[in-house]
């Protein structure tokens, strides 16, 4: 398929195979962005990244998947005295380095929406991270040196994408700091962040809210191509919030605030959305918990824990509510 072809780029990733083919519609919008975006930057600190300004005081970190799925969004929020890192991808390059040249070498706020791989794993650069409480004892797993482990077969070479081991930033301990919903951090004078805790991709998956430019940074839980949610696991002590149910009561209230932004900007893909889109996903939601087995198309999906099944119910002008059958 057409939308498998790699798009070319000076970064020092090279994508082998995907795990996961993008669709059309999410593959020529990245597409058209990396060839045609006036802004796009390549810094010598972080030859791993791509960076876009998005807003005055807004920049767009675009990374490619190390595990063969889709290509990670971080964003970096700079507020009068302090700047906000959004999620901290794989940990291949300079991230924190990266982070100082965009932002003068502010102090730096470091947080996550939730707790996988491909937005955490480069917190080891970092001496604490701000998240969601129901996040703290997932990513007390991954602070670990072991982390990047599954990215390689059993010579040692990378099995999705191809990169330089040897700029992954040693890891090092690092504090787990977990918030409240609702809780605000401010980055001088009236620009406050609200972290707003979402559910459903992940028990502690949160987003952030710019209340001054009224931006909110959504993670896995907004995605123009598919929105995952997977069910209770075992080694989650809050994994009854990764659940259809938990994601649209909490929708539902972010619905009710679509008055305080206008734009949302995901991990993942197309990014300013327009505010509307949260019904849309509340509206799929309410439809999978009145009926299950309504759905408009169902596939089997290889992850690291096996084989699973995923149904799917579209999401008015977005893409799909993707969850199995014990996630509703």
């Amino acid at each position: 398929m057409r939308n498998n072809i790699p798009i070319p780029s000076p970064i020092k990733t090279k994508k082998i195979k995907v795990r996961e083919p993008i669709d059309e519609r999410c593959w020529a919008f990245m597409k058209a962005l990396r060839e045609r975006h006036a802004t796009k930057r390549i810094y010598e600190v972080n030859p791993y990244a791509e960076v876009y300004r998005l807003r005055e005081n807004l920049y767009g970190i675009l990374t490619e998947s190390l595990g063969g799925m889709g290509d990670v969004w971080t964003y970096v929020v700079i507020g009068p005295e302090k700047a906000m890192l959004i999620d901290t991808g794989y940990g291949v390059g300079d991230l924190k380095g990266l982070a100082n040249e965009l932002t003068g070498h502010m102090p730096l706020i470091v947080v996550n929406t939730h707790a996988h791989g491909d937005h955490a794993s480069g917190n080891c650069q970092f001496d604490r991270v701000y998240c969601h409480e129901y996040s703290v004892p997932q990513l007390e797993k991954m602070r670990n040196p072991h982390i990047w482990d599954h990215l390689f077969d059993e010579h040692g070479k990378p099995i999705w994408t191809e990169f330089d081991r040897n700029d992954i930033v040693p890891f090092h301990e690092y504090e787990i700091v977990g918030c409240p919903d609702g809780y605000i951090f401010s980055l001088g004078g009236d620009h406050e962040v609200e972290l707003i805790w979402t559910a459903g991709h992940m028990a502690g998956h949160c987003m952030f809210l710019d209340k001054k430019d009224r931006l909110l940074f959504a993670g896995d839980d907004v995605i123009s191509m598919r929105i995952s949610i997977g069910g209770p696991r075992a080694d989650d002590p809050y994994g009854q919030y990764a659940t259809v149910t938990a994601y649209r009561d909490q929708m539902a209230k972010l619905a009710a605030r679509l008055d305080e932004f206008d734009y949302v900007f995901p991990g993942h893909f197309v990014f300013d959305l327009e505010n509307d889109v949260i019904l849309a996903l509340v509206e799929a939601a309410n439809a999978i918990i009145a009926n299950p087995k309504d759905y408009d198309f169902v596939e089997t999906a290889e992850m690291s824990t096996g084989t699973i099944t995923r149904y799917h119910k579209f999401v008015r002008g977005l893409g799909t509510l993707a969850y199995t059958e014990n996630a509703v």
